[in-house]
């Protein structure tokens, strides 16, 4: 969601020490990213949910057992160094990866810039193996789950970042659903470059137009304080009444004049949150860029920002696709380890294969604004059954994935197997042919296997 620190590539340079004097700095910031194809990378970010194995209520930070700080300050022991704030560990930070925290405890690991899906399945398993002995150790379970199954807002414990408390006290005045998905949602996201304005363009239309068919092969949410809610994804229908000012799927993208400093445009008329300096969060909430820029900000009367402002300020908008130095989409729900590759896999075969980006853009591009939004709105709740024009979601899934593998085997990444990154579309293949998502086979596994009761279900899922 927001982080203290983005994936390493974001990095580049001491963004904190250059003042901003006009818009075309910010446009510039953006137009950085642009790279040579060989440079081309994959940053996977993954987030799960953390209880107390004893009674499986949601980690607290601190007290009155053993919970996130001790977890945190547990990955020293293999190789992570401790990022605090005020005195207090909130992340940690490993060769190009981050581990940080959202607002009710979720864990997310923001991982390095690699060059393909193999890197990836690597980096998760040891990932997940250093997790796994530090919660045998200190009594914690982990849910990789796109939205909080059992626990109501009220009973998971905030984090303390500074942040978070601008955020908790901004969200509600402006959407109903803002605090669930700060303390009950869990993503799967992946990042993805781009050569230049052209291939950002495209690239960022076929990823907004085909991320609800990916909610639809992801979605893996269908539970809400103990039982089925109605929606397959309901992370998913929680964003639709987040904040519409930053959320969405950005119709502006597909007409003409679509560059970076059309989405540079875009951004600045989003309300801030939040201003850091010296380590401090200053409450920005509702306030405007485009006044920070003449320096007139309220809350720093005079002053102009920095490009750290707005790098900062890039993360807290939160549509399907962002662009920030890199595409990052954001339409999937949270996993288990087997279905984490599976995501970068997905884009790098559609994105990165000018054979599939193009066929892709081809059938994309007849969509109407309407048919994309209603896809958007429908997956949510029926998944691979969502119409679109005269057939489904689920025949549009399985064209998906087709174009995606032929562009994994185009690229020619192969592990010490002999495989090629297809090789982790597996599950999302078999979910298609089946017709059925992962949701609807966790909804039936709790009507039948736990008997409708989420206290059965709830450890069951966590194994």
């Amino acid at each position: 969601m927001v982080h203290d620190q983005e994936i390493q590539r974001s990095n580049d340079g001491d963004a904190g020490s250059i003042p901003v004097e006009n818009n075309s700095q910010l446009v510039e910031f953006l137009e950085s990213g642009c790279k040579a194809p060989e440079l081309f990378a994959l940053g996977t970010e993954q987030e799960q949910f953390v209880y107390h194995s004893r009674d499986f209520r949601a980690a607290a930070f601190a007290w009155p057992e053993p919970g996130i700080k001790a977890l945190l300050e547990g990955m020293s022991r293999f190789g992570w160094q401790p990022i605090q704030e005020r005195g207090v560990p909130i992340a940690a930070a490993r060769e190009g990866c981050t581990i940080t925290l959202e607002p009710g405890g979720q864990i997310e690991l923001s991982g390095a810039a690699l060059g393909n899906a193999h890197q990836t399945f690597q980096e998760t398993q040891a990932y997940h193996q250093e997790l796994e002995t530090l919660g045998d150790e200190l009594g914690l379970r982990f849910l990789a789950l796109g939205h909080q199954p059992k626990h109501a807002r009220k009973d998971v414990p905030w984090m303390p970042k500074q942040r978070y408390r601008i955020m908790r006290d901004y969200m509600p005045k402006y959407g109903s659903l803002g605090l669930d998905m700060m303390q009950s949602t869990c993503a799967l996201q992946v990042t993805a470059d781009f050569a230049d304005e052209a291939d950002m363009v495209k690239k960022f239309r076929v990823a907004l137009a085909l991320q609800p068919l990916a909610t639809a092969l992801f979605a893996n949410s269908p539970f809400a304080q103990g039982k089925f809610s109605g929606y397959l994804s309901y992370r998913s229908f929680v964003w639709r009444d987040t904040d519409p000012g930053r959320c969405g799927s950005l119709p502006f993208v597909f007409e003409a004049g679509m560059g970076f400093e059309r989405y540079t445009e875009y951004v600045l008329d989003v309300p801030m949150y939040f201003v850091c300096r010296d380590g401090e969060y200053i409450d920005a909430s509702g306030l405007s860029f485009r006044d920070f820029l003449a320096g007139r900000l309220a809350v720093l009367p005079g002053q102009q920002p920095m490009l750290s402002d707005w790098e900062n300020h890039l993360t807290t908008v939160f549509p399907q696709v962002r662009l920030k130095k890199f595409l990052e989409m954001r339409g999937a729900d949270a996993g288990p380890v087997s279905r984490v590759a599976a995501l970068p896999a997905l884009w790098a075969g559609l994105l990165y294969d000018a054979q599939s980006l193009d066929a892709a853009w081809e059938r994309v591009q007849k969509w109407t604004t309407e048919e994309r939004h209603a896809l958007e709105l429908g997956v949510a709740k029926l998944g691979f059954r969502t119409p679109i024009r005269s057939g489904t979601a689920l025949e549009l899934a399985l064209w998906m994935l087709d174009l995606a593998r032929e562009g994994l085997q185009r690229r020619g990444y192969r592990n010490r197997y002999g495989q090629d990154e297809s090789c982790y579309l597996g599950p999302l293949q078999e979910a298609a042919q089946l017709g059925r998502t992962f949701s609807e086979d966790l909804v039936r596994r709790f009507q039948d296997e736990w008997k409708g009761d989420m206290d059965m279900a709830l450890p069951a899922m966590c194994e």
